[in-house]
């Protein structure tokens, strides 16, 4: 008897980056459309005059198709394949962007950030799929994190280049000059991009309408790593998320006294801590797969308090190294969801790996999207109280931890169990 690697496992290599950088860059450009809204807020709030709860409506409208089309996403691209639903993802949403760069009411603008939502919706699943066609899979974690780090790099891009721009040349050139980048992710995606290297085709699964869409739904969610992935990216992701791409610079403005440009540059710092914390949780968890779960906990535990710190300062406002010290955690909330794919993609073979994704990347937009909701409600009934209006992150930080507690032993328990049965039937071979 010997031992030999696990059939289908892809060799990576210099071809993998090249063409899973391809699919990366569509997520990068997404992600610059997806949080263009963070640096726009207060301009929005003038162009067409609103209130709170109607700014955060932008993007909870946005959230809601993104959450509300992850699972036919992912089913789309078990059945499609990587590059068919990256190519309407992309057309999406730069039409999309172009539609919020020329919308002259808040109707028609509403209409385009749910155009984009819905092709932004088709980015990120389509690159997990990416990179476990290409690359063997214990670089799965590695592979996830730096996904993420480029859709990072792209908030980091809204942050410092789109807000510039804005200020500079105006809302619709600035917005129109940004949807190019989705014409050009789209050619090369066109010219170059292939779902899987040669000799790894997937091999194939005959649709059969509904009643496979049932049981690709129903088989996933029966799997306790499928659950605990998406509340592990429920619980992780929201706090960023919501600071980032609506209420970070509002709060930090006008609850916290800081000037638009020092602002900026906070909400710079939570991306360059995102990108950090990336590659240390991704090494971490490549090297000791059991750090996945003290390393969620313990982002929601620092990010819980670190918020409640900021939120109870007993001064008119909390001091500078408070808030330095509050967006470098926020930095970690993003690679702490990443490690919800990870629990998601053990726990499902390769014909549903898209489908487990889409549910477990509904967590985190979920989460999101009722904490927008939330704040804009809360600061309209609060008179603008930042304080009440952002306490409502510690209940939905609540009830994910709840969830994940109440998962964590039933999802360990059937990962060893698939462990097993897989070494048994493919480690060892006739000598």
């Amino acid at each position: 008897m010997s031992a030999v690697a696990l059939p289908g496992d892809p060799p990576g290599g210099r071809k993998a980056i090249a063409v899973w950088g391809i699919g990366v860059s569509v997520y990068f450009v997404a992600v610059i459309f997806r949080t263009s809204l963070g640096v726009a807020g207060l301009d929005a709030v003038e162009r067409f005059d609103v209130g709170a709860s109607a700014l955060s409506t932008f993007s909870i409208l946005q959230l809601l198709v993104y959450a509300g089309m992850q699972i036919p996403v992912g089913l789309l691209v078990d059945r499609l394949g990587t590059k068919k639903v990256l190519t309407i993802g992309v057309v999406l949403f730069t039409v999309g962007q172009l539609g919020f760069a020329f919308s002259p009411s808040y109707g028609m603008a509403l209409a385009s950030r749910a155009l984009l939502g819905c092709g932004d919706a088709m980015t990120f699943i389509s690159v997990l799929r990416l990179g476990s066609r290409w690359f063997p899979a214990r670089r799965g974690p590695m592979v996830a994190q730096l996904a993420g780090l480029a859709g990072m790099a792209g908030n980091l891009v809204s942050t410092l280049v789109l807000a510039r721009l804005l200020h500079g040349v105006g809302w619709t050139t600035a917005f129109a000059g940004t949807a190019l980048a989705g014409v050009v992710v789209l050619v090369l995606l066109l010219l170059f991009l292939k779902d899987h290297p040669e000799g790894h085709e997937p091999e194939p699964f005959p649709h059969q309408g509904a009643a496979y869409v049932r049981r690709q739904i129903a088989a996933s969610w029966r799997e306790p790593g499928t659950r605990l992935g998406l509340w592990v990216h429920f619980t992780t992701q929201f706090p960023a998320m919501v600071f980032l791409l609506l209420w970070g610079l509002p709060f930090l403005v006008e609850a916290q006294g800081l000037s638009r440009a020092t602002a900026g540059e906070l909400l710079t710092l939570v991306v360059l801590s995102n990108m950090l914390v990336g590659l240390v949780y991704g090494q971490v968890v490549a090297r000791h797969h059991a750090a996945r779960l003290p390393l969620a906990l313990g982002t929601v535990g620092a990010t819980a308090l670190m918020w409640a710190a900021v939120l109870a300062y007993p001064g008119e406002h909390a001091p500078m190294w408070l808030l330095l010290t509050l967006c470098a955690v926020l930095g970690a909330c993003g690679p702490a969801s990443m490690l919800g794919f990870d629990f998601a993609r053990p726990a499902n073979p390769p014909e549903r790996q898209g489908t487990a994704s889409g549910i477990t990347n509904m967590g985190g937009f979920v989460a999101s999207m009722t904490t927008l909701f939330a704040v804009g409600v809360l600061l309209d009934a609060t008179g603008d109280d930042y304080t009440v209006a952002f306490s409502s992150v510690f209940v939905l930080q609540a009830l994910g931890v709840s969830q994940i507690l109440r998962l964590r032993k039933r999802a360990a328990r059937r990962e060893r169990e698939r462990l097993v049965a897989s070494r048994v039937e493919t480690v060892h071979v006739p000598a």
